[in-house]
């Protein structure tokens, strides 16, 4: 008998899992998982298949990458904060963290990839900015399962691994992050191609919503604030529905952490969306887009079609938590992760220096007071230490196309290298 279910958010049913995505009678919401355990348990394994108590799996995957928390000293003292905390997610062997493709996004990946071993057979799909697609490429490498990635052309340098990857079709498009959505939707809908799911896919939410496991464990309460940089915002969904399990667990407090959640100006359309209590999304958001896109300081948080309006998407979740979204510059950015580095002793990710500026402005602007517990999620980072200490294998584009290129073209090619594992 499996762990869990899942739950309907609109309808309210709970149905098994067969590697589902959406409500099988047809809701327009996301679907939640449920699990037996009330009460989380530990266990003894490395990485983060120790909270498979509350992971849509079976079974493990071997790893050793998980979230670290630890109470900051040099950053909470420049900032005047008693009681921060600060998720890390990367690799700092230093503190244990050895997520090895830099990203939380590995947290995503091994649990997505472990449910669909379990679930159904045939090749993951994954459209990608980079460090998603970096993420599952890593998780393939050791695995072997066989993956297709799509990614901005722009971005095909960060798809590497740290042992030899032999299973993967790495496709680049002339364009954008949307680009790469939209031609991994075209092609999901061939025979054997799976799509991951993005904000879809419990597994992908519950492995992200391990970084709100390990803080809370780490500080045996609940927080009072998570943050976050967000491009699609499903880590503040995840980050949300751990708060639930946490508090339903009964040893953490019964106060929901109110989020407060990040995006990189130019690119902030959630940002006008939710200041102006909107629950939809609107051009006008976006002006200018591929202009703006080109001037962020990270890339990975220009998702154009965000889960913000579903039910139980990001305006929900924000709602629910009484949350708040904020906008930071690129030069801000610039400078928190300088900062960062001078009393940390770490190297971030840009989208975790957009958060780490964002925290920095929350301060400044009173929104967050020197005595309350904080959360911050950094959500990758380490990457000197991986090019100084680990072998890199990038990989090469297998197919490289554009906007106008046949989707029949592409197919083909497709269908070709599928047949090799369906």
């Amino acid at each position: 008998m499996t762990h869990y279910t899942l739950t309907c958010l609109v309808c309210q049913r709970e149905f098994p899992d067969t590697y589902t995505l959406s409500c099988p009678f047809g809701c327009e919401g996301l679907v939640r998982t449920k699990y037996a355990a009330r009460q989380m348990t530990l266990r003894d394994e490395k990485g983060i298949f120790k909270y498979r108590d509350w992971l849509p799996v079976s079974g493990s995957l071997l790893t050793d990458a998980e979230p670290i928390c630890y109470k900051s000293h040099g950053l909470a003292a420049f900032l005047g904060l008693s009681d921060l905390w600060l998720v890390f997610s990367g690799y700092w062997p230093e503190i244990g963290a050895y997520a090895v493709s830099g990203s939380f996004k590995e947290f995503e990946a091994y649990p997505t990839i472990q449910r669909l071993l379990e679930r159904r057979h045939g090749v993951i799909q994954i459209s990608s900015a980079g460090n998603t697609g970096r993420a599952f490429a890593e998780v393939s490498a050791r695995t072997g399962q066989a993956v297709i990635i799509i990614v901005p052309e722009s971005a095909r340098d960060r798809i590497f691994t740290t042992v030899q990857a032999d299973h993967i079709m790495l496709i680049t498009i002339a364009g954008d992050y949307a680009d790469a959505i939209h031609l991994g939707n075209r092609m999901c809908t061939l025979p054997g191609v799976f799509p991951e799911g993005g904000a879809k896919n419990v597994a992908r939410r519950d492995g992200m919503g391990t970084t709100m496991l390990a803080g809370t464990f780490a500080m045996g309460t609940l927080p009072d604030w998570y943050l976050q940089a967000v491009g699609s915002g499903t880590g503040g969904i995840a980050a949300y529905e751990a708060s639930l399990r946490l508090i339903a667990d009964g040893r953490f407090g019964n106060k929901m952490p109110r989020l407060l959640l990040f995006q990189n100006e130019p690119f902030v359309p959630m940002v006008r969306a939710w200041h102006d209590r909107r629950r939809t999304i609107r051009d006008a958001d976006m002006p200018d887009g591929n202009d703006a896109i080109k001037k962020v300081y990270s890339d990975v948080l220009t998702n154009r079609t965000p889960p913000y309006a579903i039910c139980g998407g990001v305006y929900d979740t924000l709602m629910a938590t009484d949350g708040r979204m904020e906008s930071v510059t690129s030069e801000d950015a610039r400078r928190a992760g300088e900062l960062f580095f001078k009393s940390e002793g770490i190297d971030l990710d840009p989208a975790a220096a957009v958060c780490v500026a964002g925290l920095v402005k929350a301060v400044q602007k009173d929104i967050i007071r020197p005595d309350e517990k904080i959360l911050v999620s950094i959500t990758g980072g380490g990457y000197s230490r991986i090019e100084r200490l680990l072998p890199r294998f990038v990989k090469e584009p297998d197919l490289q196309v554009t906007k106008m290129t046949p989707f029949e073209e592409i197919s083909a090619q497709i269908l070709g290298w599928v047949e090799k594992y369906v």
